[in-house]
């Protein structure tokens, strides 16, 4: 389906985590309202249609659209893999991970760690060699999830132990290489840098490592010191079980699978509390011809 730049770019913002927020917040967002009010969402739907029905057409014209965009593979990830191949009870999935200088995409956590580097329609493969040489040292499976436009590239571009997958127009994944799991080259000083101070503290405890009592200051220099003397496979074991425990998203679960498909990689990334499910539920369920209100 052809749509101009800039139905395209307000058809993608519906989708970003300022409207989420406001419905979080309010169960309501003007930016909706005004999002749509530049596309032809409302003249597409029926009349009695609600805002969770906008998001569903918006999204249906966003992956068939040939601009994808990065959003529309995060919602791959979620919908395929996530919450496809696992549940929010056996597996977690973190979003914009920093890895080095670079931020992984998606990560998910299950028995094992797999990072996720979307290059879309949009996207440049510049940095492409750089992100892969960082994600290798942290996660012990790591896959490229591109157009067919950049497949051959990639496949040149990565090593062979790199996964690389297709999504479709059809929306369908296709795995070209498949991705090896190899967390023996992973660093543990490397894996220190994406953890919370409290989450390196537990994995040393799990693994019955004494810790000396230090100041605030001094403790990212005495965790190096001592992450830098583990065997970073059991570091990286250790890692994925912190993680999917410190922040799990278990409990999102019934949420999550209230909300439109479109939006569940949003809400996801949003972490909601309870007061802020309930409004986002009430913003989704509104007719649009009220949400058309919403100034």
């Amino acid at each position: 389906m052809e749509i101009d730049k800039k139905e395209a770019s307000a058809l993608s913002r519906l989708f970003s985590a300022s409207v989420i927020r406001d419905f979080g917040r309010r169960g309501r967002s003007p930016l909706f309202t005004r999002l749509i009010e530049q596309t032809q969402i409302a003249a597409q739907i029926s009349s009695d249609s609600t805002v969770g029905t906008a998001f569903e057409k918006a999204f249906s014209i966003l992956k068939t659209s040939g601009i994808r965009d990065d959003y529309v593979y995060r919602s791959a990830i979620t919908q395929k893999v996530l919450l496809g191949r696992h549940s929010l009870s056996t597996a977690t999935l973190l979003n914009e991970v920093r890895v080095g200088s670079c931020k992984a995409d998606v990560v998910v956590l299950n028995g094992t760690s797999t990072a996720y580097e979307i290059k879309s329609e949009r996207d440049s493969l510049a940095r492409l060699e750089n992100q892969i040489e960082n994600y290798r040292r942290v996660f012990a499976s790591v896959n490229v999830v591109v157009s067919s436009s950049h497949l051959h590239e990639v496949l040149e571009a990565t090593p062979k132990d790199v996964g690389v997958i297709t999504l479709s127009g059809r929306f369908r994944f296709q795995t070209e290489r498949e991705a090896q799991n190899q967390p023996q080259r992973i660093s543990a000083l490397m894996i220190l840098e994406i953890l919370r101070v409290e989450e390196a503290v537990s994995i040393l405890k799990n693994l019955r490592q004494d810790f000396p009592s230090v100041p605030n200051t001094q403790m990212r220099f005495e965790l190096k010191r001592i992450f830098s003397e583990l065997d970073p496979m059991i570091v990286h074991d250790e890692m994925v079980k912190e993680l999917r425990s410190s922040r799990s998203q278990a409990s999102l679960a019934d949420f999550i699978g209230s909300v439109p498909v479109s939006l569940r990689a949003a809400s996801l990334a949003a972490k909601p509390n309870l007061r802020s499910r309930v409004r986002i539920k009430e913003a989704v369920d509104t007719p649009l011809v009220e949400a058309l209100a919403w100034k």
